[in-house]
């Protein structure tokens, strides 16, 4: 029985379906931002904004992080304004950031499961933790709104650190942080890069979840346990087998 949990969140607790790409996000971006005084076309804000986001991630100062970067998106949605000579203050920059990603959602919900395996860590004593590779403009908003923010102890989060899984910095961090034993924690992730070998080399357990939106598995998947069906209820059953909730194939 473990102590900490430390989940991944897209993919292993929320399904998302987004679409970055779509020329109606961009039009009406750019409308907004013309509203603001800082006037764009569709293409050219597109443009902009991949531009402004590789000049974030190649300016982050290479003591923070090994080998995956994570820049502050807020910083491109404020650049996007000031750029055009419109003032952009933080506040501005987040919300354009959450419109953005308003625009940009498909759906967003919770996999089944979610809240029962919460209940199985709490009634176990156990603590729960969240490593996202994200943006915390983007994330923390979603997570409370689907009602799961309380759940974990910590929400850390890579666009903050500066680092990004599977750099095992990020792994790190939160270790140091809350003074965790790895031995003593498993990481639960769906990704098998990312989440499992960023794992496996921070000196941590894991249980892999392959989810409708888990990458192609094309190396050795290094995790202690693993549904292949992405069945969290399994995963309870891996993790708690005295749990009633368990669904054992």
């Amino acid at each position: 029985m473990y102590k900490n949990y430390i989940f991944d969140l897209y993919g292993t607790l929320v399904d998302i379906n987004t679409n970055e790409h779509k020329h109606s996000l961009w039009k009406n971006m750019a409308m907004i931002y013309s509203m603001s005084g800082a006037n764009y076309t569709p293409a050219e804000l597109k443009k902009t904004y991949y531009r402004f986001l590789d000049e974030e991630i190649k300016s982050l100062p290479k003591e923070k992080y090994s080998t995956n970067p994570e820049p502050q998106i807020d910083n491109v949605f404020r650049r996007m304004y000031t750029a055009k000579g419109a003032e952009c203050n933080l506040k501005t920059a987040q919300m354009t950031g959450r419109v953005f990603r308003a625009l940009s959602l498909k759906y967003i919900r919770l996999y089944d499961g979610v809240h029962e395996l919460f209940e199985e860590i709490r009634s176990h004593g156990g603590k729960a933790y969240l490593l996202s590779n994200a943006q915390r403009t983007f994330t923390e908003p979603e997570i409370r709104m689907l009602g799961i923010y309380d759940k974990f102890e910590d929400v850390m989060i890579s666009s903050d650190e500066g680092c990004a899984k599977p750099d095992i910095l990020f792994y790190q961090k939160l270790l140091k942080k809350h003074g965790l034993d790895p031995k003593e924690s498993v990481m639960i992730g769906n990704d098998y890069q990312t989440d499992i070998g960023g794992a496996y080399r921070a000196g941590l357990d894991s249980l892999y979840l392959h989810t409708n939106i888990s990458p192609e598995i094309k190396g050795e998947l290094l995790s202690t346990y693993s549904v292949m069906d992405g069945d969290l209820f399994k995963a309870i059953a891996l993790l708690f087998p005295d749990s009633v909730k368990a669904v054992t194939e």
